[in-house]
């Protein structure tokens, strides 16, 4: 079965285009105009993934995200924006975003976008993992919690905690920091946490992984203590504590 999307885009042609390129690409595509109608049609019919352009009338891409999100909807949202300051593309992530593309944009990215969100939806295939996968991922046993630089996390549950503040964190960001922590003091080179993350490494001028790094530290320092994510330029980020 094809993967649906519902696409919101009051740009005529960019809607029109988009819609083209994704049904060429094998997917089932409800193209509307406007917030409005994105939020009927998800009500409608759950897609597999929402592709949301900021800016458009009445309600825009990030009031539709807010709206579902507060509805208990956890279906994956790539948003699409042309407003490139780092501030407003963390607006998006804490509307409940679990991607962005900026404009103008390589269609491309886009698919490798989808299908990133999409794997990373997808229910866990049954039965054990083959051993190789089972030690270079090295999975916590059922019912484990993880530990590391003052940070515990559920992985099962979803649930982080930094002593006993939990934090509130978008799929996006716990993936993040569950990879951080699980290799906590090692430093986890940009290509490898892209390819982990999102199944595609943007290259050098991408700045998506520092706009989550950026703002999963925001979730996680606290005055007065450590921060725990750390940049090693040039290379990439390690968790650790001091």
């Amino acid at each position: 079965m094809p993967h649906t999307v519902l696409l919101a885009e009051d740009d005529r042609a960019i809607r029109n285009a988009l819609e083209r390129a994704l049904t060429l690409e094998g997917y089932h595509v409800t193209a509307v105009a406007d917030g409005v109608e994105a939020l009927a049609q998800a009500h409608r019919g759950r897609p597999d993934v929402l592709v949301l352009d900021v800016m458009m009338p009445g309600i825009d891409g990030l009031q539709v995200c807010r709206v579902l999100r507060a509805e208990g909807d956890r279906t994956p949202v790539l948003i699409l924006t042309a407003l490139v300051e780092t501030a407003d593309r963390i607006a998006g992530l804490d509307a409940g975003a679990d991607d962005y593309v900026v404009k103008p944009f390589d269609v491309e990215e886009v698919f490798a976008r989808l299908r990133a969100l999409l794997r990373r939806a997808a229910p866990a295939p049954a039965g054990p993992e083959p051993p190789a996968a089972q030690e270079a991922e090295a999975p916590a046993p059922a019912g484990r919690v993880l530990e590391a630089a003052g940070l515990r996390m559920d992985p099962q549950a979803r649930r982080v905690w930094r002593g006993d503040r939990e934090l509130e964190l978008t799929r996006t960001e716990f993936e993040l920091l569950e990879l951080l922590v699980r290799h906590a003091g090692v430093v986890l080179e940009h290509s490898t946490i892209y390819d982990r993350i999102w199944g595609y490494d943007f290259g050098p001028g991408s700045k998506n992984l520092a706009v989550y790094v950026g703002y999963l530290r925001r979730k996680l320092d606290e005055p007065g203590a450590p921060q725990l994510i750390h940049t090693v330029r040039g290379v990439g980020y390690v968790l650790r504590e001091g």
